[in-house]
């Protein structure tokens, strides 16, 4: 039994006491995407389009010495409009619980939150990945480290096209974490539909893809299983217009000095002024269709469970 205090909300409660599905959200693109009351009404869109594939939402946080498994309105709205709250990472966070004060969980934190309340499954927009140049600056997402430690499965639009995508799946693929492409060949990034790189494998029925999570937490694993769902041909960015916009942002980073954990920002935000705010808008369109996602296949693994009884 964990140590560390979890406050779960109501509903989330009563869905994993029934067996129903529950789907996990970061809290960080809460307080480091939008403003606000943007990034509220980004919140509630998400955690409507988890209700909308049959799922319940539960937005992690980290507040007052304790795991919130499941942020309210009022939650939202105080991390939406406070300013100055920390990114917490899953190494920030036993300083941030034993600090005290309020945090919002990345992809790696939320994992770690997630295993501890039992929710097997979780959703983001995009996974971090192994850095461009990491042959030098050894500079690898925290994401890739916890998939190895984390019985959750990650529901993402692949990861961010400023990574080296071949060296992220090639990681992957190393410490044995299931891919798992729905309804598509290709492993995505992000905003566009495809990376170039072929996933592993495709699975188009949900039911197959909650085979798989539970074949794979059978065979005795204790680590993630990733399901890549790309955006929607609507809302994707053109793959080569995205890839000339990295390289004018890393060599813009590279004049300005720019390294270490402030790389992702800045080139995120370079690569949006290239682009025209076309990948800013394709980012909020990602996080409801990821999360749609989920919901859609967290009910899978609910009912599959639920059938095993």
């Amino acid at each position: 039994m964990s140590g560390v205090p979890l406050v779960v909300a109501e509903e989330v409660a009563e869905a994993l006491a029934d067996g129903r599905a529950v789907v996990a959200l970061e809290s960080n693109v809460i307080t480091h995407g939008l403003p606000y009351p943007d990034n509220a009404a980004t919140a509630y869109k998400v955690e409507s389009a988890v209700r909308a594939g049959g799922a319940v939402p539960a937005t992690i946080g980290v507040d007052g010495g304790r795991l919130l498994i499941g942020m309210g309105e009022t939650d939202i709205e105080r991390f939406a409009s406070a300013p100055g709250i920390p990114k917490v990472g899953n190494r920030d966070l036993p300083v941030a619980l034993a600090r005290g004060g309020p945090g919002a969980t990345t992809v790696a934190s939320s994992l770690v939150a997630a295993g501890l309340a039992g929710i097997p499954f979780f959703a983001s927009a995009g996974i971090g990945g192994v850095h461009r140049g990491a042959a030098t600056t050894m500079d690898v997402s925290a994401d890739l480290i916890q998939f190895t430690r984390s019985r959750v499965a990650v529901v993402c639009a692949g990861a961010k096209n400023i990574l080296d995508l071949g060296l992220t799946l090639e990681y992957l693929e190393t410490q044995g974490v299931p891919l798992v492409a729905y309804r598509s060949d290709d492993f995505p990034a992000f905003y566009c539909a495809s990376s170039g790189l072929r996933s592993p494998h495709r699975i188009d029925d949900p039911e197959v893809v909650a085979r798989v999570v539970e074949n794979h937490w059978g065979l005795g694993n204790d680590s993630a299983v990733v399901i890549t769902t790309p955006p929607r041909p609507e809302d994707a960015v053109d793959s080569g217009l995205a890839e000339s916009a990295v390289r004018q942002a890393m060599a813009a980073a590279e004049r300005d000095g720019v390294t270490g954990n402030a790389i992702t920002k800045y080139l995120m935000r370079a690569v949006d002024e290239v682009t025209g705010g076309r990948t800013s808008q394709a980012n909020m369109a990602v996080l409801i269709s990821t999360a749609e996602a989920g919901g859609v296949l967290a009910a899978a693994h609910a009912r599959l469970l639920q059938s095993r009884r």
